[in-house]
Order: C-alpha cells, then sequence, then structure tokens
C-alpha cells in the first residue's frame, strides 16, 4: 500500500489564503455595488463606476453580470477544488461545480462583451478579452472531461479555470501597490489587463508539471 503524506504548512498557508482572499474579495468587491448606483460610486471617485455610469443599459446590466458570476464563482470555487469536501461531500462537490461553471460562463461571456468598453484602452480589450475566452474554455473543457468520466484531467482544467477565476483578486492586489507607483488609478489601470492572469495561470501550470497525473494507491 501506498504511503501519504499530509500537505506541508508552506502548502497548507497557500491554500488558506487563496480561499479566504477568494471569499474576502467575492464579497467585500461587490457590497459597494449592491449598496449604491453606478451614478452614485463615480460621484464618491470610483473610477470603475463612472466608466459605466452613463454607459447604455444593457451595458450596464453586463456590468452587473459579471461582477455577479465572477463573484459567485470566487466564493464557490474553494469549496469545490477543496479535496476533503470532495472526498466526504461529493454531493456538495458536484453542486458546487455545477454552480461554479455557470457563473464562469456568465462572468466569461458578459466579460467579453464589456472588454472593449473598459477603462485600459486596446491593451485592456486584449487582456480582459483573452481572460474571457480562455476562463469559459477551461471551463468548458473541464465539463466535457468528467462528462466523459475522465476525472484527473476534469481537476486540472478546473485548477486552470481558477487560475483565471483569482484574476479578480490578484486585479486588485496589483492595483493596490501599482496606483502609488504609477500615481493615480488609470496609468495602474492600464498595466493590470495581462498581469492580473498570466502569472496565476503560470503558476498553475508549474505546479501541474510538478505535479503529474496521479496514480492511484494500492
Amino acid at each position: 500500500m501506498a504511503t501519504t503524506t499530509g500537505p506541508t504548512p508552506w502548502r497548507l498557508a497557500g491554500v488558506w489564503w487563496l480561499a479566504l482572499t477568494a471569499v474576502a474579495i467575492a464579497v467585500f468587491a461587490l457590497l459597494p455595488y449592491t449598496a449604491q448606483s453606478l451614478g452614485d460610486l463615480a460621484a464618491a471617485d470610483n473610477e470603475l463606476a463612472a466608466n459605466y455610469a452613463d454607459r447604455p443599459a444593457w451595458l450596464r446590466l453586463c456590468l452587473y453580470a459579471h461582477m455577479t458570476g465572477g463573484g459567485l464563482a470566487l466564493l464557490l470555487s474553494p469549496i469545490q477544488l477543496s479535496t476533503r469536501i470532495r472526498a466526504r461531500t461529493p454531493r456538495l462537490h458536484r453542486s458546487a461545480g455545477r454552480a461554479v461553471l455557470v457563473a464562469i460562463a456568465v462572468g466569461a461571456l458578459t466579460g467579453l462583451v464589456l472588454a472593449p468598453h473598459n477603462l485600459a484602452g486596446p491593451v485592456g480589450t486584449a487582456g480582459f478579452g483573452l481572460l474571457a475566452l480562455l476562463w469559459l474554455t477551461f471551463a468548458a473543457l473541464g465539463l466535457r472531461a468528467i462528462r466523459r468520466g475522465a476525472v484527473t484531467t476534469h481537476r486540472r482544467w478546473m485548477l486552470r479555470a481558477f487560475a483565471l477565476t483569482y484574476a479578480a483578486v490578484t486585479l486588485r492586489l496589483w492595483l493596490v501597490a501599482l496606483v502609488p507607483l504609477t500615481g493615480d488609478f488609470p496609468s495602474a489601470y492600464r498595466i493590470v489587463p495581462f498581469l492580473a492572469w498570466v502569472p496565476n495561470l503560470v503558476v498553475v501550470e508549474l505546479l501541474l508539471r510538478e505535479r503529474p497525473t496521479a496514480q492511484p494507491s494500492r
């Protein structure tokens, strides 16, 4: 019988960091948009809200749908990716997984619509547009894999999808660092369209190479 070891303290700390920051951003980043209108937020110097406050109603609806889909995917991903939950309560894992896939579909499709209207200009259109396209693709490949019974392949695609879901967190972390360096929000925002998600995906790919397809214990 193969022996197993628990996660290292560093890996465990990393898992908790990902889970807690995902939940925090999913909840607290959306609160202002549920409590105030875009016009009120724009008047309070929220530059992202100001970019959409005077847009057509359908585009503002896409913004809210994008934030809701992305926030729900971010909130539920720690449940969907938890090894313990998957082993002990597979029904909860499947339910969370279905909700995550629907949330990603909503967030990604509306993200594609929003990309040409972003604050970062052509770089933002390319960066956020590619993010949305890959996010949707990875989730679809994960769904296809599990429908075929390819569990390990499904997990690998969903880890890649989570790397892109987590862009909502890394984008904000980069802005915290870049706004003081660049001097204003628009300048910082023009830097993050690729920076928010490409490093995440690189890290996940390195981890997947480090841990190839697992062999069952005997």
